[in-house]
């Protein structure tokens, strides 16, 4: 076994798929490509992720769930509940749009992944729920929020706010006005929740 492949870890190949990604797009990158990049045989690559399809799934799993960790945070804080839905709404927009506007070439890349996906954009979404089902059940049991059915909310929220984090929606998001339609979208969220 050379050094190259005992040091080889599920996150170094993910890591290095998505660089391949990036420089050849998802019609062109192939998992000799990955290997090559990491000096290993596509064998070696093979024995992480049986196909060509799990690489590109779990790649599109690790993408997503970066979005998922970060607001991870606002959702375990003990603070007031509405300032909790605010901030993860504005946080989700911010990681969504940065992940377009920073990056568009690999932006696109997860575009065409994401289409492709299996599992991944819907338990991203069921996470993304989840977290905001956390939020609005915070809010009803602080007397904050009236609903008899804090997940059909929370869904309903996720929906709602569909412009500000579907990345169909994404050449919207640097149009002037954008923050102030975000802004009264929140608002009339918020108002509407509250008991």
């Amino acid at each position: 076994m050379s050094p190259t492949s005992e040091t080889l870890t599920t996150e170094r190949i993910l890591e290095t798929t998505e660089e391949v990604l990036r420089r050849h797009g998802p019609a062109k990158a192939t998992v000799v490509d990955v290997a090559r990049a990491l000096g290993v045989s596509h064998g070696s690559v093979y024995r992480h992720f049986r196909t060509k399809a799990a690489l590109r799934e779990a790649v599109t799993k690790r993408w997503l769930d970066r979005t998922s960790a970060a607001l991870a945070g606002i959702v375990a804080e003990d603070r007031d509940p509405q300032a909790r839905l605010r901030d993860w709404l504005r946080g989700l927009f911010d990681a969504k749009r940065r992940k377009a506007g920073d990056d568009p070439e690999l932006f696109a890349t997860y575009m065409v992944l994401t289409g492709e996906s299996g599992a991944a954009v819907p338990e991203h979404i069921a996470d993304l729920v989840a977290q905001l089902t956390r939020i609005v059940e915070a809010g009803v049991a602080a007397g904050t929020f009236a609903t008899a059915d804090a997940e059909g909310t929370a869904r309903a929220v996720f929906h709602a706010t569909g412009r500000f984090h579907d990345p169909c929606y994404a050449a919207e998001w640097t149009r002037p006005g954008v923050e102030e339609d975000f802004a009264a979208l929140v608002d009339l969220v918020v108002r509407g929740l509250r008991a």
